[in-house]
């Protein structure tokens, strides 16, 4: 982890203070996201800033870029999946909270000690990101020609032999 990112966040310190931190994390940081990937190569970039925003609800932008390992369900090939993202998340104490907030933000419930750590915001995002079904982009698409013929069409109706007796 860079040395500069804290491992706890005093969230509604930080939101006072108008603070934002920045860091690079490789991906082997990030215990939840490791079960997703195919191995734990490359780094994690992030920033977070802390603000409140005109209507004084506290939020923290987060702007996230990886490129995540995964296996294309196509070709069964390791890819690079890239993430590139800007989330605002509004900064909440309880759960009724969240209807007070914009429609373009995000709720994050933040406990009552207001203590979070870091990774676990940066690590939510990317888990969020990774694809119910990954697919290297790079690949062609496959497309079958696989229309059905017409015995076959004739077999899958069950009213098809209805049809023969009909003409007799």
């Amino acid at each position: 982890m860079s040395a500069h990112v804290p491992e706890t966040l005093d969230i509604w310190r930080m939101v006072a203070g108008r603070r934002s931190l920045e860091g690079r994390v490789p991906l082997a940081a990030f215990r939840r996201l490791d079960g997703l990937l195919t191995d734990a190569q490359g780094e994690v970039s992030f920033t977070m800033q802390f603000d409140r925003d005109a209507l004084q609800v506290p939020y923290v932008e987060l702007t996230i870029d990886a490129a995540l390992p995964l296996e294309c369900q196509r070709s069964l090939q390791r890819f690079l999946f890239p993430v590139s993202m800007v989330q605002r998340l509004g900064l909440i104490r309880d759960e009724a909270e969240e209807a007070a907030l914009p429609p373009e933000m995000e709720a994050l419930l933040v406990p009552e000690d207001g203590i979070l750590r870091t990774l676990d915001l940066v690590e939510d995002e990317l888990v969020l990101a990774v694809p119910a079904v990954p697919m290297d982009p790079e690949l062609p698409a496959v497309e079958l020609d696989a229309a059905p013929q017409q015995e076959e069409l004739a077999k899958a109706n069950p009213f098809a032999g209805l049809a023969s007796l009909k003409k007799n």
